[in-house]
């Protein structure tokens, strides 16, 4: 099994990242792995942690219609550059968190997709050199207010509501570039999205050199690769589970947004 690397919150409060082991333990990191953390003698046990997204970006860089099926269903082809949008870094939440509905919306859907994290600083970076900058690879559902996609004409409003990116559960450092996404809704066992990565039209190595000479990408930051044909409403309630071989599975369900929190 390839190395999981996780972050997580102990029982006191503190960060960390670290090393998932079989037990489900951790071997604490001194540092983000991608910033050369080393392991520790720390180690947590299972039940004194929990599980945050794996990483804190800066920012998330989207890539929309990158799968041409998806484009096809969405009534377009892929766009003969990459489409690109950004959703802020408080739509980040972790496996096993709840997605919130938000009042303003009626349709919200599920966007499973192969997540880049980037390991270091990038700026201009050409394509022969993009890979050496890629950290790891994660999972993300970039939820999705469709009606306002469509009433806005522009997508801020839409994938920017806090919740609005499940990311996780652990970042592994390579992936098999045919491993296959699939996402299920409410524990069926038939996938309402199934596709191998490599049917993506501008692959990994072409975001990070591409996205590089538009902005500087940190330490940390993710990359969304697009998502495969499939997408779909979620209502209250539901549990989405968006899985990639190599990697795992990331599951969260539908909820309101506690009047507590609103």
């Amino acid at each position: 099994m390839a190395q999981r690397y996780v972050r997580v919150q102990s029982q006191t409060g503190q960060l960390h990242y670290g090393l998932l082991r079989a037990d489900r333990s951790v071997q604490v990191l001194d540092a983000p792995p991608w910033l050369q953390g080393q392991p520790t003698a720390m180690e947590l046990s299972p039940e004194s942690y929990g599980l945050l997204a794996p990483c804190a970006p800066s920012k998330v860089v989207a890539v929309g219609k990158n799968y041409p099926d998806h484009a096809a269903e969405m009534g377009t082809t892929t766009p003969p550059e990459p489409l690109l949008f950004i959703k802020p870094s408080t739509t980040v939440i972790a496996s096993g968190a709840p997605i919130y509905y938000p009042a303003q919306s009626t349709q919200v859907d599920y966007e499973g997709e192969l997540a880049v994290v980037i390991g270091d600083r990038c700026t201009h970076v050409p394509k022969e050199a993009a890979r050496a900058k890629i950290w790891g690879y994660t999972i993300a559902n970039d939820i999705t207010a469709r009606d306002l996609q469509n009433h806005d004409s522009q997508w801020t409003r839409a994938k920017g509501f806090d919740t609005f990116c499940p990311l996780g559960p652990w970042i592994v450092r390579e992936i098999s570039p045919d491993a296959r996404l699939q996402t299920f809704i409410n524990n069926q066992t038939i996938p309402v999205q199934s596709a191998s990565i490599e049917t993506m039209t501008y692959g990994p190595d072409y975001l990070v050199a591409y996205i590089s000479a538009i902005m500087t990408l940190l330490p940390g930051d993710i990359i969304l690769t697009g998502t495969p044909a499939g997408v779909g409403p979620l209502s209250v309630g539901d549990q989405v589970r968006v899985e990639i071989e190599g990697i795992g599975g990331l599951t969260n369900s539908v909820a309101l947004r506690p009047q507590s929190e609103s």
